[in-house]
């Protein structure tokens, strides 16, 4: 497929439609190359092959020419020879890496971790992206072509993207303007047509960003990276936590759960890293209780995955997660124990990314 107007790409509506009448190409080829790509997950190639074979329009084939369907490339891919997770490494146009991880897990469920910036600017303690620095924000085609190519590879293994969650690179809601357009073209019938109510996005804790994302895409699931309900520990490990207090994220999780009531979405996602000596004790969880009392919540334990650049830091042994589980659980809390996937390929986002830019130095 050859990419002669690099400035129209597939998702661009509008673009598309005055290109489609300036060669005169029948609408209904449009919209096959669209369902092949995007429900069926064929490539490129495929789906403009297909779509010219059943046209009666000369100028159909003109199509494939003017379109652009890839923002990124596929720089390297590893497979976990443990749980099944695939990592896939992408190069932007600038020569930046970026990460996507492909999980599946005991469930069956394949799961895409998507990167909404290279790099990220929030610099959590624990986060080997947030040590990176920011570099930039991705595109909207950039956080779908992560998708695209993903799902044609889920596909090629019979499998199908369930859940799409934004908690790769980045902070997403630093990235509300291609956030947002992305989001739009994921649900959308005549694009990806994902469940909304099968997208989470993961964010520090943005309360006004949180609110405008309720209120434009309301079946879309929000996470708030919580990990602490003690303030300057919180501070401590998330920076930005100095910006939003935890009495503000208090209140803009009860708007949320107002704002999303009657879109079906029942809790917020609390994630909580579970760091041993910080925040693991049972007085922590107990704290964890009161801070969640009257909230429509849902609490991640997740485990920590050690980086070099925060030595410091050491995850909760199995015994003690499954402990600060059952004080939360014995309160009446959702809890779930989030076990990690991948660690043979460095799943942890970021830490492939700056292993290959050090060999690249």
């Amino acid at each position: 497929m050859r990419d002669t107007d690099p400035h129209i790409f597939i998702y661009d509506r509008c673009g598309i439609d005055r290109l489609r009448a300036r060669l005169r190409i029948d609408p209904h080829d449009l919209r096959r190359v669209r369902t092949a790509l995007f429900k069926h997950w064929q490539t490129g190639t495929e789906a403009f092959a297909a779509s010219s074979q059943r046209s009666k329009s000369p100028a159909s084939t003109d199509l494939a020419a003017h379109v652009r369907i890839h923002a990124l490339r596929l720089h390297d891919r590893l497979d976990s020879q443990i749980d099944g997770a695939t990592k896939l490494l992408f190069r932007t146009e600038q020569d930046l890496l970026l990460e996507t991880v492909l999980l599946r897990a005991g469930t069956g469920r394949t799961t895409l971790c998507l990167s909404s910036q290279v790099g990220c600017a929030a610099a959590c303690d624990f986060c080997a992206t947030g040590k990176m620095g920011i570099a930039r924000n991705l595109t909207a085609e950039e956080i779908l072509d992560q998708v695209l190519q993903a799902g044609q590879l889920a596909a090629s293994r019979r499998q199908r993207l369930r859940n799409l969650v934004f908690m790769g690179m980045g902070e997403p809601l630093h990235n509300e303007e291609h956030l947002h357009k992305a989001l739009r073209i994921l649900t959308h019938p005549d694009f990806f047509h994902h469940s909304p109510g099968r997208i989470l996005i993961s964010t520090v804790g943005i309360p006004a960003a949180m609110r405008r994302c309720a209120i434009r895409f309301p079946r879309v699931n929000q996470a708030l990276s919580l990990h602490s309900v003690r303030q300057a520990v919180r501070e401590r490990i998330i920076p930005l936590a100095r910006r939003y207090p935890l009495d503000r994220l208090r209140r803009t999780v009860r708007e949320l759960n107002e704002l999303q009531a009657s879109s079906g979405v029942d809790t917020v996602m609390l994630e909580y890293l579970l760091l041993r000596g910080v925040n693991d004790s049972a007085g922590d969880a107990r704290e964890l209780i009161a801070w969640c009392r009257g909230l429509r919540v849902h609490i991640n334990l997740i485990p920590f995955n050690p980086i070099a650049d925060a030595p410091h830091l050491k995850g909760t042994d199995r015994t003690g997660r499954e402990a600060f589980a059952a004080i939360l659980k014995q309160a009446g809390l959702k809890t779930t124990i989030r076990y990690s996937l991948g660690s043979d390929i460095a799943a942890a986002c970021g830490q492939l990314v700056r292993k290959e830019n050090a060999r690249g130095s």
